[in-house]
């Protein structure tokens, strides 16, 4: 009975720091982080409480920025945070000396500070990062003896998987503290004429595009290797294993290693790295084909128009047909109760003053164009230059990457083209993709 009561404890153990793994990717601040520490990993453990806390730069004091349980009634609000030194209670002797520790007894231990309601024993591991203490998770039970190594096992775990966010979330805000102080400086420049400031504007996004890219990519190949070696030890134990609770926590992995495929590829996009086998095709046959494929011909909500003529792009067209639905998924996620998504395409001469505000510079010519627009809500000015950065979504944690823009982009520069979009709140919004029109052979 207590292997398998074990067993069960172990299975939800795996599942829930999976589904930690996978989340975390999309959490967007520390605010977030923390308060899903605390009530989505802690919360689903059994943990019967959880505090966590973190350090002020100068490494002398912890303040309590989460918690799960009675000693937090009011949601996700803390009032009258308490702050603790460091060295002072077991709490800040953690953070000071920067290890681990299970007390079994509190009212045998001569750091205790007796809280509200007294616990018997505690559990407090601490988040560091090069060095420097980040902050601290602490668990307390009103029972003695209530945690060991399996808990400490686990709590490290979160820790460090806590920890790692913790540092790419700050590195993101150097890099956007950086960029906001380029502005500043580029404020500066205000009596400059209005071309000069453009041009600079552009070098900057490109340089910023290029920087991302050689990281992302690079980030792309090495994880796929890591990937690889997860998905063929997966097949190697799927013969090996029987146990319905196991085989449950192996779909898991096999859901999980999936996804990181899949958030791989539209990053390789993004950094313009993706290996495209390109041909020249009638893009009007290409539009259709995926219509009918998808079943969009069929839905009531959408509505296409082929361009009047032949319209000969060179593309990949497997990778097109990814970009294509991913917008109008898009499109459709925008629209209300009775809305439309309408695709149409034409062919443009690009030229001085003649078009759409395109998000990256294109040559002078002629491209064909296509258009997905929706009746949704639109999107508001100040958002508009934000939805093709890698990450940003507006989407609930776990319901999607962030990257499904940034790599739209990354494949129409790869395919020499780029993308425009258009917006007014309330008014829906257009997305319109640029490919250079090739000669038919």
């Amino acid at each position: 009975m207590n292997d398998t009561i074990n067993q069960i404890n172990e299975a939800q153990t795996l599942r829930t720091l999976n589904a930690f793994a996978v989340d975390v990717i999309t959490i967007p601040s520390v605010e977030d982080l923390v308060w899903y520490v605390a009530q989505n990993v802690a919360g689903r453990l059994n943990f019967v409480d959880c505090v966590i806390y973190r350090a002020n730069d100068d490494q002398t004091e912890l303040t309590q920025v989460a918690a799960l349980g009675d000693k937090n009634p009011y949601g996700r609000r803390i009032v009258n945070p308490l702050k603790i030194p460091f060295g002072q209670g077991i709490t800040g002797q953690v953070a000071q000396t920067r290890k681990a520790i299970i007390v079994d007894d509190l009212l045998k231990n001569q750091n205790y500070i007796p809280d509200t309601q007294t616990s018997r024993s505690e559990i407090c591991v601490p988040l560091i990062c090069d060095g420097r203490i980040l902050g601290v998770i602490d668990s307390e039970h009103p029972l003695p003896g209530a945690f060991g190594p399996a808990e400490l096992e686990t709590l490290i775990t979160i820790a460090a998987m806590t920890t790692a966010k913790l540092q790419l979330l700050a590195e993101a805000e150097r890099s956007n503290q950086r960029y906001l102080d380029l502005v500043s400086s580029h404020a500066d420049l205000s009596k400059e004429t209005s071309s000069r400031k453009a041009l600079e504007a552009e070098l900057f996004t490109a340089r910023k595009h290029e920087t991302i890219g050689r990281l992302t990519g690079k980030f792309a190949h090495e994880f796929n290797n890591l990937l690889t070696v997860i998905s063929g030890n997966l097949d190697l134990l799927e013969s090996e294993i029987t146990d319905p609770i196991f085989i449950a926590c192996m779909d898991d992995a096999r859901t999980a290693a999936a996804r990181g495929a899949t958030l791989i590829n539209d990053m390789l996009a993004f950094a313009q790295r993706t290996r495209l086998v390109s041909k020249i095709i009638d893009m009007n046959v290409l539009v259709a084909a995926i219509c009918q494929k998808r079943g969009m011909q069929t839905d009531d909500f959408f509505n296409y128009r082929v361009c009047d003529r032949t319209s000969f792009v060179c593309i990949d067209p497997a990778a097109f047909e990814t970009v294509l639905v991913q917008i109008i998924d898009n499109a459709k996620d925008a629209i209300i109760d009775g809305g439309k998504v309408s695709l149409s395409m034409n062919v443009v001469d690009h030229s001085p003053g003649n078009g759409d505000i395109l998000v990256t510079p294109l040559p002078f010519g002629a491209y064909v164009r296509i258009a997905v627009q929706d009746e949704g809500m639109g999107i508001p000015m100040d958002r508009i230059e934000q939805v093709f950065d890698p990450f940003y979504t507006t989407k609930p944690v776990g319901q999607g990457t962030g990257l499904g823009l940034s790599m739209v982009l990354g494949f129409m520069q790869q395919s020499g083209g780029t993308v425009s979009v258009a917006s007014k709140v309330g008014m829906g919004a257009t997305f319109a993709l640029y490919f250079p029109v090739a000669v038919a052979v």
